[in-house]
């Protein structure tokens, strides 16, 4: 009689742990797979610029090409820049500086070069991204930077250093937000960006959208389009986000060329803003309503005689063509 007893509540325990791990693993169901399986996340998953498509030089590459009336030969200025503006300042160079300019660790470039190490010291172009590349002109190892506004921290970085930098807008990008194409969201307005990233609107039905939570990504504080992003918030600040975001459908931001031209992530797509969407005509004339300037950047100080030579190149009608046909919109 007492084996049976103790063989009941070892079958009682069994069936105890088993009735456990099933509603244990219904609630993951619940709570994350049955979310994840119809959302639209892996909306802002990073895509690396493929730098190989932009080599100056390089008949193959993916670089746009003007006659230039300008060719310099000596104390050639060192540029650097964004990720999203590599096409720019590599087609400059392309245009203006010699061959052989461009130079690479080891004699050839190396597809694993995603942040520039690649690229030989003495080499006239260098790509360290924004955080290293303002970091780069106001220490001197750069001549011209070509960047979005920086960011406070930059900017008191180049103070706390004592160099006065240089700020000349060259070209002009609409700064975008974008959701995964699967999204039945299409525009927002202003208001209801800034919301999201205040906390006011968690949810894609209090904005027209499906029943899932909202997922507002944001990007590496300093870079680029993060600092944009904190320049759109204004006085807002961004809140932090629902631990169950992750299980919801996600928005980002970043540049249009960046996202359209560039990373081509067909899974994505932009959202118009106030009724506008972010084409090159919309931009050019106004009507999109977050338009943001690109600089060539270079410290006051810096004695090399080609910098103005070299940007009041870029401002000409030949510059501007070139950067009209790297996706971008001319300044002027």
């Amino acid at each position: 009689m007492k084996d049976k007893s103790l063989l009941i509540k070892q079958i009682s325990i069994l069936l105890a742990i088993v009735l456990l791990f099933a509603a244990f693993n219904a609630s993951l169901y619940l709570l994350l797979t049955m979310r994840l399986s119809n959302n639209f996340s892996d909306t802002t998953q990073a895509k690396m610029i493929d730098v190989g498509r932009y080599l100056p030089h390089d008949p193959d590459s993916d670089l746009a090409r003007v006659e230039s009336s300008l060719k310099l030969t000596d104390d050639l200025p060192v540029l650097d820049g964004a990720a999203a503006l590599v096409p720019v300042y590599a087609a400059i160079i392309d245009a203006v500086y010699p061959v052989g300019s461009v130079t690479y660790e080891g004699g050839e470039f190396s597809d694993d070069n995603y942040y520039g190490e690649n690229f030989a010291a003495d080499s006239k172009m260098q790509y360290r991204n924004t955080v290293r590349g303002y970091q780069a002109i106001v220490d001197g190892t750069a001549d011209i930077l070509f960047c979005a506004a920086p960011s406070e921290e930059q900017k008191q970085y180049a103070a706390e250093q004592g160099v006065e930098l240089v700020y000349v807008p060259v070209g002009l990008e609409a700064f975008v937000f974008f959701v995964n194409e699967n999204n039945p969201v299409d525009g927002l307005t202003v208001e209801q960006i800034r919301g999201i990233y205040a906390g006011e609107y968690t949810n894609w039905a209090e904005l027209g959208g499906a029943h899932r939570v909202i997922n507002p990504v944001t990007r590496l504080e300093g870079s680029g389009s993060q600092s944009a992003m904190n320049a759109f918030m204004g006085d807002r600040e961004i809140a932090t986000k629902s631990p169950f975001a992750i299980a919801g459908a996600s928005i980002g931001f970043s540049f249009r060329y960046y996202m359209d031209g560039i990373v081509g992530n067909q899974a994505v797509k932009m959202l118009a803003l106030n009724g506008v969407y972010p084409s090159a005509e919309n931009i050019q004339n106004g009507s999109y309503p977050i338009i943001a300037q690109f600089y060539a950047i270079y410290r006051a100080d810096n004695t090399n005689k080609n910098v103005p030579l070299l940007i009041d190149w870029i401002l000409s009608e030949e510059g501007q063509t070139l950067i009209e046909q790297s996706g971008y919109v001319r300044i002027n």
